[in-house]
């Protein structure tokens, strides 16, 4: 079996105990995630099985939407309400458009601390695992992008919105940022991912309901989980085709076929890639291209 199931993950479920579980259900060992939520998290965790293992990377990278719910007042030593309250504040008097003024500054490339609760390494050790046992080293700020906050909310204490955020985002810091740039303290208390591009709610099952169907009925091909990516078609002869399942790399646009059509295959890519593409051969998909000193060449095959 070889493609992309959605699983929407209960809460006090790791990412991996997710995979362990699956393993068991789909009888099948070369299993994979594409980005770990946290146990509190709930939502949309893609899961790759078989070949699909070997797309991991390229889904990661990928743009995340999630719901998120925090308070104010408070801090605790996880960044959630899962955690210790190691620290309080008041709550300054606010209105919905405080808040929102607020939340505007994290729009764009920002800086983000990782927390210490989390699985990131330095020299070798997880964070989370210092930081259970009361260690706290310094972390370096991390580049990463929000694309977007809307749907927000606000009631005396409490803040709700959806962020649509980069990879290596962490929604638990965001909160407590924000709480900060209103003049307090505060924890996330709730978190959905509702998407991980291309995959969103709607493709999300339970483990228990994947357990009664099956996968047969819930399996996202390889090509379709790689719609993000622009196609790029060729059209080799028996020779060339030898060469390209032979692992020969050589320059894929001397055999661009003209006449290959996304419109044909009834995809329609949702961004593009700047360097790498699906790849058909004879119309027929075949893997992932790539772009390298001013050639295009076969970077995965996918058709075993």
């Amino acid at each position: 079996m070889n493609g992309v199931i959605v699983i929407n993950k209960p809460q006090h479920m790791t990412s991996f105990d997710v995979v362990s579980r699956m393993r068991r259900i789909l009888n099948q060992k070369k299993i994979g995630h594409t980005g770990t939520l946290d146990p509190m998290a709930t939502g949309v965790l893609p899961i790759c099985i078989g070949d699909a293992t070997k797309i991991v990377d390229f889904l990661m990278d990928r743009t995340k939407t999630y719901v998120c719910e925090m308070k104010l007042g408070e801090a605790t030593d996880t960044g959630d309400q899962w955690g210790t309250v190691v620290d309080t504040a008041s709550v300054p008097t606010l209105d919905l458009d405080i808040v929102r003024l607020a939340v505007a500054q994290f729009v764009g490339e920002i800086e983000q601390i990782p927390p210490m609760y989390s699985a990131i390494k330095i020299n070798g050790r997880k964070l989370v695992d210092l930081a259970r046992q009361g260690v706290e080293v310094e972390r370096k700020p991390r580049k990463i992008t929000i694309y977007s906050m809307d749907h927000l909310t606000f009631d005396r204490d409490k803040i709700g919105f959806t962020v649509k955020c980069s990879k290596g985002t962490y929604v638990r810091t965001l909160c407590e940022d924000i709480a900060k740039t209103l003049g307090t303290l505060g924890h996330m208390t709730a978190l959905t991912r509702t998407s991980s591009e291309p995959f969103t709610m709607d493709m999300a099952v339970s483990l228990e309901q994947l357990e009664a169907e099956g996968a047969a009925a819930h399996l996202v091909s390889i090509e379709t989980a790689l719609v993000h990516f622009p196609i790029f078609a060729v059209e080799l002869d028996e020779q060339h085709r030898k060469m390209l399942d032979n692992g020969v790399k050589f320059d894929l646009k001397a055999f661009a076929d003209p006449c290959f059509s996304v419109a044909e295959m009834g995809m329609n890519p949702s961004s593009v890639s700047e360097s790498l593409y699906r790849l058909y051969v004879n119309q027929a998909f075949y893997g992932i291209c790539m772009d390298s000193a001013g050639k295009r060449i076969l970077k995965k095959r996918f058709d075993d």
